[in-house]
């Protein structure tokens, strides 16, 4: 619950909006810049969506993309190679220089993904 309270804080603070809709990944949805995105490979999708963290070489592979540089602990959406919408959602663990040049571990906590359970939880209006 501690990430997706963060994940929500960074929201309202980067855009200036209230979360009043079912789900936080749908938001990206109508609004694809929202969020920083970094790209994995194809590979990777089935274990993030799974509920798996993002390992370095996934961005770092043919078919992956990091484009911008970020610090730690940066709110991130996660693209993959040849889809349109975001399949998470997650807080970087190094800088994307340092993803680059370490190229093991984990880059990326994935803290909300396609059909998890705050995908399928619906929020209570006030």
């Amino acid at each position: 619950m501690y990430h997706v309270e963060i994940f929500l804080s960074a929201l309202m603070l980067a855009s200036s909006i209230s979360v009043n809709t079912e789900n936080v990944l749908y938001m990206l949805t109508t609004d694809p810049n929202l969020l920083p995105k970094l790209q994995v490979d194809k590979g990777a999708i089935k274990f993030i969506l799974s509920g798996a963290n993002i390992m370095a070489p996934g961005l770092t592979s043919p078919g992956a993309c990091m484009d911008v540089d970020l610090p730690a602990d940066t709110v991130v959406a996660i693209m993959a190679e040849g889809k349109q919408h975001a399949l998470c959602i997650g807080i970087t663990k190094l800088s994307t220089g340092d993803i680059r040049s370490i190229n093991k571990g984990i880059a990326v906590d994935n803290i909300h993904y396609l059909c998890d359970g705050l995908w399928a939880m619906k929020l209570q209006r006030r």
